[in-house]
């Protein structure tokens, strides 16, 4: 197992992209789909714990997790020793048609840990965008309407139930019809301070309740409304208070499936296992994927035992499940409730009030937002905080890169901190001194200019 000295990273010793890694990307860029996003051009070789080194040894202090994938952190050794352990019994028989351990086990555990009293069922699929799509067929299934109700700004997968219920980005949808139909879309609250006041009616949901549901989608068709706790490539955007409360009322009132997409907040990334246990709200159904199981292929739709009502062969799956990706899932979940929960919690807090620190004395920086180590900061046009500044993010970004620290964009000029959930304060701390120096020097140059 590969170890490495904290003290040590970032450590860039090359130019970037160092020569092993211009061979590779040559390549790459031969035989690769173009559909694939890459933001700079990083080879990786092996990574451990929030650390990647790339093909030429460069070391990167790593706040992405791989697309807030590898929870537990990169390579973890509970991690390894159950993966292969169980790849040295069986690789695959699929959960489909048969049975095996390591998959009861998990679907035991994650349906007693899913919020609220009810008895849960749990199907598995191979990621998000798949769990969205067996999470949209339940709900048609299960309540015999055929629309659905989602959000702008949300994310929800790029396969085509996914990518229709998706509103973030039009090049997601741009070319592809048609889409699924009976799909409708309506705003999300950003920063809505009607919102705050749990007493108070929820004006966002009344106005779901006016504008959708009594003008374009009868009640009684809708199947469900897909809701991300917080979104994802959407920008990060926290619910506020009174709004995921009131939208469970809402379904409640008209018999509508709640559908909680926490592909990327669950897992323990917001500071509880799963985000909707900060509005203390239980959906009806619960799509998870990324951090699940650390970086091996896993997703799952989590549904109360009544929904899941579906009859055999109506939907299914040959690697979903698999039972090497099980038994990373539960090594996983070994290490989120023993001590990585805590962390991302602790961290968090670290990390958004070293942010908030950094916005009083940068003008570059606009809302900070977000839980537990699933945060996110506006960058702005200098001395307006209204005025989004796209090109400038991506700039930092790649500033970034360069100087060992992985980072992603998200929204529309936010900058995402999403490391994995193992990061320590010493790691959070660099971060930040990287991002203050990079914006320091930023600051510098406009005032000699």
């Amino acid at each position: 197992m590969w170890h490495f000295d904290n003290t040590a990273v970032p450590a860039v010793k090359t130019p970037l992209p160092g020569p092993r890694a211009q061979s590779l990307l040559a390549r790459d860029e031969q035989f690769m789909s173009p559909s694939y996003t890459r933001i700079y051009p990083l080879v990786v070789a092996r990574g451990s714990g929030a650390v990647i080194e790339d093909v030429d040894g460069n070391l990167f202090l790593d706040f992405t997790a791989g697309i807030a994938v590898t929870a537990a952190g990169h390579c973890h050794p509970h991690v390894v020793d159950a993966i292969r352990d169980q790849a040295g019994k069986l690789l695959h028989m699929s959960g489909t048609d048969f049975y095996y351990q390591p998959q009861i086990d998990l679907a035991e555990r994650l349906a007693r840990l899913a919020p609220g009293p009810s008895a849960k069922r749990v199907f598995f699929t191979n990621s998000g965008a798949e769990a969205l799509e067996a999470a949209l067929k339940l709900a048609r299934w299960h309540t015999g309407r055929s629309r659905a109700l989602a959000f702008l700004g949300a994310f929800h997968g790029r396969t085509y139930g996914a990518m229709s219920l998706s509103g973030s980005k039009l090049v997601h949808r741009r070319g592809f019809s048609p889409l699924v139909p009976d799909i409708h879309h309506t705003g999300y609250p950003r920063g809505c301070t009607a919102c705050r006041n749990l007493a108070d009616p929820c004006l966002c949901v009344e106005q779901i309740e006016e504008t959708v549901l009594k003008r374009v989608a009868p009640p009684e068709e809708v199947a469900a409304i897909f809701v991300e706790p917080i979104q994802g490539e959407g920008g990060y955007h926290v619910a506020p208070p009174g709004f995921l409360p009131a939208l469970r009322d809402l379904c409640d009132k008209y018999d509508i499936l709640l559908v909680a997409d926490e592909v990327q907040t669950g897992m323990g990334r917001t500071g509880k296992l799963f985000a909707m246990e900060h509005w203390d709200v239980e959906p009806d159904i619960i799509c998870l994927a990324k951090g699940i199981a650390s970086g091996m292929p896993l997703g799952a739709i989590v549904a109360g035992e009544d929904i899941m009502d579906w009859p055999p062969g109506s939907h299914a799956s040959t690697f979903g499940g698999n039972p090497v990706s099980c038994r990373a899932s539960l090594a996983t979940l070994d290490l989120l409730e023993s001590q990585y929960i805590a962390n991302a919690a602790e961290r968090g807090e670290q990390l958004r009030q070293g942010l908030a620190r950094m916005q009083a004395q940068f003008d570059e920086l606009g809302e900070v937002r977000g839980l537990g180590l699933m945060m996110a900061v506006d960058i702005v046009e200098g001395g307006d905080r209204q005025a989004l500044a796209p090109q400038r993010r991506d700039e930092l970004i790649q500033a970034a890169f360069q100087s060992g620290l992985l980072l992603l964009g998200c929204g529309e000029s936010a900058i995402r901190f999403c490391p994995p959930l193992c990061v320590s304060a010493a790691q959070v701390k660099s971060a930040l001194e990287i991002i203050a120096d990079l914006l320091a020097r930023g600051r510098d140059m406009r005032m000699t200019g």
